[in-house]
C-alpha cells in the first residue's frame, strides 16, 4: 500500500523544533524530506541536550524521523546553484528562519516562483504580519503572547506555562495542515502559494475557550464554573482557572491513595451532570441526590469546593487505577494523571505505534513518540533520524550532478 504523500517532494529548511515537527510529519505520511543543513554543525537541536557525549541528541532525533540530510552552503555560488535545482525539483519548501532570511540568501518569492511556478513555501514565524513581527520567537514566549500562559496556574500565583509544546510543535501541526491544503488546491491551479503560520496565532486558535470566556466575562461579569465563584473577586480579563474544566461540566484533580510519596498519585474527575445520581453512591452521599442544595448543576456551583473535598475522600482511598475502573464502570468520565514513566512503559500505546521503539547507528535504541493520526490505508513506519549530511552524495546525483561535479563540490567544501 502506498503513502499519502507518496510523490511529494520537500525541501527542509528548518531546525529546532516548530518546522521540523511539520516536516516530520509530513515525512511519516510518506513525502521525500530533504533536510538541508549546514556542513560541520547541522541543525543546532544535534548538539543540545545531549545525554550521549559526540552523539545526536535525543531533541534532534525524536524532531527529525525519516528524513534525508544533505549538508550544503547556501552562500557559496556553487551551493546557490545546486539550491536552485533542488528548488525546482520540489513542491514544497519549509522553512523557520528568522523574518527576511530567505531574501537575503537571494531566494525571494520571486525569485522561486521564477524557477518553480508550482513551489509552495511554508513559513514558521513567531509572529504574523503587525508590531512583534520582527521579534524572535521561542516556544514559552509564544505561549505567553499567545494567551495560554495568563490562563494556566492557579488564581493566587503567577502566569504558568505548560509542558505541552502548543508554541512549537503546535505550530508545526497547524503549518503541515496548511501545506497539504495548498498542495490539494495546487492539483486545481497548477500554482503554488505562500503558506504562514505564527505562533502566537496558533497559540491562540488552541486557547480559543478562553476567548470565548473573555467575551463572556465581558457581558456578565462572572463566570460561575470558574473557582472564584462565588467567593472570589473577577477583573476585566479572564483568570486562571486552576484545574476547573474549561467546558460546562465542572472538573478538578483530586488526590489518590499514595499521594504523599508519589507526585502523580492524582485523578482527573469530571462531574457531569446526567451521572451526578451515580458520583454520589459511589462516593457515598446518597443525600446530595435529592437534596436542593446539591440535585441540580446550578445548585452546586457556589458548593463545588465542598463536593470536590467529598470525592477527594474517596479518591485517597483507592490508587488512580482502582478509583478509575470503578467510575468507569458507571460512566463517569475521569482519568489518572499518567508520568512520562508511565506512558512510556504503557503496551496499548507500543501497540497502536503512539510510543516507537527505534534503533539509531550511534545512539543505540530509543523510545520516540509514532504519529499520532492514523490513516487505515497508510500505516506509519517510523525510520531512524538521518546522520549529518548522510544523504548529500545520493540527492545530488538524483539531481544530475556527475561524480566528478560532486566531488568538486566537495573539495571547496560547498558541501
Amino acid at each position: 500500500m502506498g503513502k499519502a504523500l507518496d510523490g511529494v517532494r520537500i525541501l527542509d529548511f528548518t531546525h529546532v523544533q516548530s518546522g521540523p515537527t511539520c516536516t516530520q510529519l509530513l515525512a511519516w505520511f510518506g513525502a521525500d524530506v530533504i533536510k538541508v543543513e549546514k556542513a560541520g554543525a547541522g541543525d543546532v537541536t544535534r548538539e543540545q541536550l545531549r545525554d550521549i557525549p559526540g552523539v545526536d541528541s535525543l531533541y534532534f532525533t525524536m524532531l527529525n524521523h525519516n528524513k534525508r540530510s544533505i549538508t550544503l552552503d547556501t552562500k557559496h555560488p556553487r551551493g546557490k546553484a545546486v539550491l536552485e535545482r533542488l528548488i525546482k525539483s520540489c513542491d514544497v519548501l519549509v522553512e523557520n528562519f528568522a523574518p527576511g532570511a530567505l531574501d537575503r540568501m537571494g531566494f525571494t518569492w520571486e525569485r522561486i516562483q521564477a524557477l518553480n511556478p508550482r513551489m509552495i513555501v511554508a513559513s514558521v514565524k513567531g509572529f504574523g504580519p503587525g508590531p512583534y513581527e520582527d521579534c524572535k520567537v521561542y516556544e514559552n514566549v509564544a505561549q505567553c503572547a499567545g494567551g495560554a500562559a495568563s490562563t494556566t496556574g492557579f488564581d493566587d500565583g503567577p502566569p504558568l506555562v505548560t509542558g505541552a509544546q502548543i508554541g512549537d510543535s503546535g505550530t508545526g501541526l497547524h503549518l503541515a495542515l496548511g501545506i497539504v491544503c495548498a498542495l490539494y488546491q495546487r492539483n486545481a491551479t497548477g500554482r503554488g502559494q505562500k503558506v504562514l503560520a505564527a505562533m502566537q496565532d496558533g497559540v491562540l486558535n488552541l486557547c480559543r475557550v478562553k476567548l470565548r470566556d473573555q467575551q463572556r466575562l465581558a457581558r456578565t461579569g462572572v463566570m460561575k464554573e470558574y473557582p472564584q465563584y462565588p467567593n472570589g473577586k473577577f477583573g476585566s480579563a479572564v483568570p486562571r482557572a486552576a484545574n476547573a474544566s474549561g467546558g460546562g461540566q465542572p472538573g478538578s484533580i483530586v488526590k489518590c491513595k499514595g499521594w504523599e510519596t508519589d507526585p502523580n498519585a492524582y485523578l482527573y474527575f469530571i462531574t457531569q451532570a446526567p451521572v451526578w445520581k451515580e458520583i454520589c453512591h459511589v462516593i457515598g452521599r446518597e443525600a446530595w441526590i435529592t437534596d436542593p442544595a446539591y440535585a441540580t448543576p446550578d445548585a452546586r456551583l457556589p458548593r463545588l469546593k465542598e463536593v470536590f473535598q467529598a470525592i477527594e475522600a474517596w479518591t485517597m482511598t483507592k490508587t488512580k487505577f482502582e478509583a478509575m475502573a470503578e467510575l468507569n464502570a458507571h460512566d463517569i468520565p475521569c482519568g489518572p494523571i499518567l508520568s512520562m514513566e508511565e506512558l512510556a512503559a504503557e503496551p496499548s500505546l507500543r501497540a497502536t505505534g503512539t510510543v516507537v521503539e527505534v534503533d539509531h547507528p550511534t545512539r543505540g535504541k530509543y523510545l520516540s513518540v509514532g504519529n499520532p493520526i492514523k490513516l487505515s490505508d497508510s500505516p506509519t513506519e517510523v525510520k531512524r533520524s538521518p546522520l549529518l549530511g548522510e544523504h548529500t552524495r545520493e540527492v545530488l546525483a538524483e539531481l544530475g550532478l556527475a561524480d566528478a561535479d560532486i566531488e568538486a563540490l566537495s573539495a571547496e567544501k560547498v558541501i
